[in-house]
């Protein structure tokens, strides 16, 4: 005789601190001459990677995500460019937050510099993704006992462990960002008063498995 089986879905929610916080800094220039809006831009993304660097491990990776230089023209379809612009975009995860405002605040005097961020999230294959994925696991079980138990049943062995619909077991963690744009040097570099929002971590889980034979039936 084929023994009964139980499907069940188990579900879990955590709230955890971030791992990481994402920005992007972006640096522009506009001028008559294309050779002197790439040097600004070289300049001032100098700048940016000095104040990188006296944060140390703070900074965990900075990559250059975008690099613009186009000719801005007088009138549509003008052959000769009155100007040119250009921006020259970094985008940079720190771990650390303690020092993120004065960062984001010495970052931001810089001269048509603008900030976008910061954006919290948890490390890929964060930890907190298996810990929610086992409380869910948990739950499925706990589910399952109390279906056998109503029927007079026992749990015997499980048939499957599986995510019930393609990345329905992951973690989906909620991000917030600010944005703001810095007029020149001459401006106040006072530490921006951060806080980090927590991520919210689901799992799904779906469990099937087999059990005794019911005796709820029996008579």
């Amino acid at each position: 005789m084929d023994q009964t089986v139980i499907s069940v879905h188990g579900e879990a929610r955590r709230e955890v601190p971030p791992e990481q916080a994402v920005f992007s800094v972006s640096v522009s220039a506009r001028d008559r001459e294309k050779t002197a809006v790439v040097a600004r831009l070289t300049r001032r993304a100098a700048e940016v990677d000095q104040i990188l660097d006296r944060f140390g491990t703070a900074v965990e990776r900075r990559e250059t995500s975008g690099v613009q230089v186009y000719p801005e023209f007088r009138r549509r379809g003008g052959e000769k460019a009155a100007s040119y612009s250009g921006s020259v975009t970094t985008t940079v995860t720190v771990t650390d937050f303690e020092p993120l405002g004065d960062l984001l605040a010495q970052l931001a005097s810089g001269e048509l510099t603008s900030i976008s961020g910061p954006w919290w999230q948890l490390r890929p294959g964060s930890r907190a993704g298996a810990d929610v994925r086992r409380d869910a696991v948990t739950d499925a079980l706990d589910r399952a006992r109390v279906y056998a138990a109503a029927v007079g049943s026992e749990l015997d062995r499980i048939i499957e462990i599986a995510d019930p619909e393609a990345g329905g077991g992951g973690g989906h963690p909620m991000m917030r960002a600010m944005a703001f744009d810095a007029g020149g040097a001459e401006e106040s570099a006072a530490a921006f008063d951060l806080h980090p929002q927590e991520q919210t971590v689901e799992a799904r889980v779906l469990l099937r498995v087999a059990v005794t034979e019911p005796t709820v039936l029996r008579g």
